[in-house]
């Protein structure tokens, strides 16, 4: 079907961009049952939290690697540096936030289907990223590499940051025990969803520095997946909390939505 790899490369990038319309639309009707979202009756089988966010994000971490040293640009100190945030990101993601999770996570409440499908969205697009990076990507030519280099790495960093602290005043109020409690300070102030505002900013900041299909695809496809999830996360503290909910407070985009 693929004659070459140039030809597999465009069509998993193809089918990512395609992919996030019917995404977006599902996302409307149905939220993905982890986190406060979980429910016994529909999730069927079920794996301890760090394992699962372990397993569905290692790809951009090993097959990246395996993928990376493949390329005709790695030799090229820009593609290593322009591969750093990405994997600064997944080391967090795939390492540091499983370990984080072990000491405040002691349910089996993470259903399985949903790390497997998670598993090989992150094969495909770890692929498409680390092989545009290390192969696709022309450096000598990109006369404004810098500019958006520099550009995208001050959205991407900020945005990181916003995740992690997000995802730092989530886990403290889990860790307080009680049930789920409302977070408040900083962003949270203004939106439900922080850690996924943080997260959105990152993809685009990695758009902007790749300034390809594929880290465009893949910002598209985070945006159609986690906009609806912050939708659906703001709906669940407004009827958890009722009226102790702040009014003012929007899903993931402060002032607009």
């Amino acid at each position: 079907m693929f004659s070459s790899d140039e030809n597999l490369f465009n069509f998993i990038v193809f089918f990512i961009l395609v992919m996030a319309f019917p995404t977006f639309i599902l996302c409307q009707f149905f939220t993905s049952p982890y986190g406060k979202h979980y429910t016994s009756a529909d999730s069927g089988t079920t794996i301890s939290p760090p394992i699962a966010w372990a397993f569905m994000e290692s790809p951009t971490l090993w097959l990246t690697f395996l993928v990376f040293r493949l390329g005709k640009n790695y030799t090229n100190p820009l593609a290593f540096i322009l591969i750093s945030p990405y994997l600064f990101h997944y080391i967090n993601r795939t390492i540091i936030y499983p370990l984080r999770l072990c000491s405040r996570s002691t349910k089996n409440n993470f259903p399985l289907n949903i790390a497997v499908t998670a598993f090989i969205f992150n094969l495909l697009n770890a692929y498409i990223q680390s092989r545009w990076v290390s192969h696709y990507a022309n450096y000598e030519e990109d006369e404004s590499f810098w500019v958006r280099f520099s550009i995208g790495l001050g959205l991407f960093g900020s945005g990181m940051l916003v995740n992690i602290w997000a995802d730092g005043v989530l886990l403290g109020l889990k860790s307080q025990g009680g049930g789920y409690k409302i977070p408040r300070g900083g962003l949270f102030d203004y939106v439900s969803s922080p850690n996924y505002l943080g997260e959105i900013m990152e993809w685009l900041g990695w758009a902007l520095m790749t300034w390809s299909w594929a880290g465009l695809a893949f910002f598209v496809y985070t945006c159609a997946n986690l906009v609806p999830r912050a939708v659906s996360n703001h709906k669940w503290y407004v009827e958890k909390f009722g009226e102790d909910y702040p009014k003012n407070r929007k899903a993931v985009f402060p002032f607009l939505y």
